[in-house]
């Protein structure tokens, strides 16, 4: 009898520590318990479901001693799924993102653009860029934050970009203006911070806000011209590619239905806006 209640005390022993370690919350200050945080924010951790971030924004152009221009209105999302690596090194975050540019006054998908600053009118080229993939391991992951208090935290990551452009200048002079491409894209996820550091949370609710800074875009056909592009926007996160705006998921099924799911496997190289503009004007040509 002493035998047993020995061994019943060592189990409820055992059990408490269990639930213990089960409450405790994330630190956001190891690798492993940050990646765990930054994938149930950005995506989720159960490998079938598949979370959007949608956002929307305005597009401004910068010419230097001009007044700055609302030229676009834009809506995007990215579609994502995650797989675990070999061994629990790490998570692929495995997705497909689109972007379409639209009237500023209207919010109506453009088709073609009559360009201020040149007086050209021009075909738009929206975004598909399929995949946009990513590897993430344990050891060595980290994504800043903050705590914003009343209950909010915000996990951020500021991407500068500098690298050998797709479209080099001599081959492409109307739509390039550099050899290398240069630009930023800044992101801020704000979420529930007891959500976030809960462990047993494999996908939670989450806001956006999305900037970036770049060259004005190939198919402006403005490589001449000094400036820039600013985009500004904000958004959330839906549990399916099905809560999105009627007017996306129209405009997906008659284009792409395809990306109304994320990708099936882990493909490489990524394919940026830069890199699709080349590939359909090669197809064109």
């Amino acid at each position: 009898m002493n035998t047993y209640l020995i061994r019943l005390q060592t189990l409820f022993v055992f059990l408490s520590c269990l639930q213990l370690g089960n409450a405790q919350p994330l630190n956001l200050e190891k690798p492993a318990d940050n990646l765990a945080a930054y994938i149930k924010l950005r995506a989720s951790l159960n490998p079938v479901e598949q979370p959007v971030f949608y956002a929307k924004g305005a597009i401004y152009a910068y010419t230097p001693e001009k007044p700055w221009q609302h030229l676009f209105n834009f809506e995007m999302y990215n579609i994502a799924r995650v797989e675990k690596m070999n061994g629990d090194s790490g998570y692929r975050l495995i997705t497909r993102e689109m972007l379409v540019y639209e009237d500023p006054e209207t919010d109506s998908i453009l088709t073609e653009w009559q360009n201020p600053f040149t007086k050209e009118k021009v075909t738009v080229l929206h975004v598909w860029n399929d995949p946009v993939n990513q590897r993430f391991f344990n050891t060595s992951f980290y994504v800043p934050y903050d705590d914003n208090g009343n209950g909010r935290i915000c996990m951020y990551n500021d991407v500068t970009l500098s690298y050998p452009s797709p479209l080099p200048k001599k081959d492409w002079p109307a739509n390039s203006r550099s050899d290398v491409y240069q630009g930023a894209e800044l992101f801020n996820f704000f979420c529930d911070k007891n959500r976030l550091l809960k462990k047993k949370t494999e996908n939670i609710p989450a806001d956006i806000s999305w900037s970036r800074f770049s060259d004005f875009l190939p198919w402006m056909r403005m490589s001449s011209l000094p400036g820039n592009l600013l985009y500004q926007s904000r958004g959330y996160k839906m549990k399916s590619w099905n809560e999105l705006p009627k007017k996306i998921k129209d405009f997906v099924l008659a284009n792409h239905p395809e990306y109304a799911t994320a990708p099936t496997s882990f493909e490489t190289p990524n394919v940026t806006s830069w890199k699709y503009f080349k590939k359909v004007m090669l197809e064109k040509k």
